[in-house]
């Protein structure tokens, strides 16, 4: 039976992937990485910003656990190449808010308990923010169709849309029996 010997090459193999520079704007600060053309948002922010918040998990596009804000929009940032972000706004989940001072929706994930695990959390509330931002959900119905991109393999469903509810109305709906209600002005 031949002895076959694998031989270390004489010469290390020349640098197949061509990096470049890319300077991305991210929760307020410039960041320089240097990366391939075909890096994805992602990756980016994952692996060379070192943002580790935002989360991979079908890196298809299809459970919204990677949702990011860019220039207040939600996207999946599995589905984008980093290089054509360069000089937007880009925003993470260490970007809404911090320990000390956690934003709106933020803090009402917490008062309703709309998280279990939390692995869905991150890309959950970038983007109930970027719902937020574009102003197109007013009711429960809006809300749901328009997270519907982010899912919650533990099923905190009622308590993320009443978290989202909470914050779309200001403080003006509450959770009854697992029934939300949004208070009206007169019953003030």
């Amino acid at each position: 039976m031949p002895h076959f010997v694998q031989k270390p090459l004489s010469q290390p193999a020349a640098q197949v992937v061509p990096a470049q520079a890319v300077t991305l704007h991210v929760n307020g600060q410039d960041r320089t990485i240097q990366i391939a053309p075909w890096t994805s948002l992602l990756d980016a922010l994952r692996e060379y910003v070192g943002l580790t918040g935002t989360k991979k998990g079908c890196d298809h596009g299809q459970c919204g656990a990677c949702t990011v804000l860019v220039d207040g929009l939600r996207i999946n940032a599995c589905l984008a190449l980093a290089t054509v972000y360069q000089g937007r706004k880009i925003e993470t989940i260490e970007g809404l808010g911090t320990e000390d001072n956690l934003s709106p929706l933020q803090q009402a994930f917490i008062d309703h308990d709309a998280f279990q695990c939390g692995y869905c959390t991150p890309g959950q509330l970038c983007s109930a923010q970027g719902l937020l931002n574009e102003g197109r959900a007013q009711t429960e119905d809006e809300v749901r169709e328009l997270l519907s991109g982010n899912v919650c393999r533990c099923g905190a469903y009622t308590n993320i849309l009443s978290a989202v509810m909470e914050v779309l109305h200001d403080g003006q709906a509450i959770v009854d029996n697992g029934t939300l209600t949004t208070i009206s002005a007169t019953a003030q």
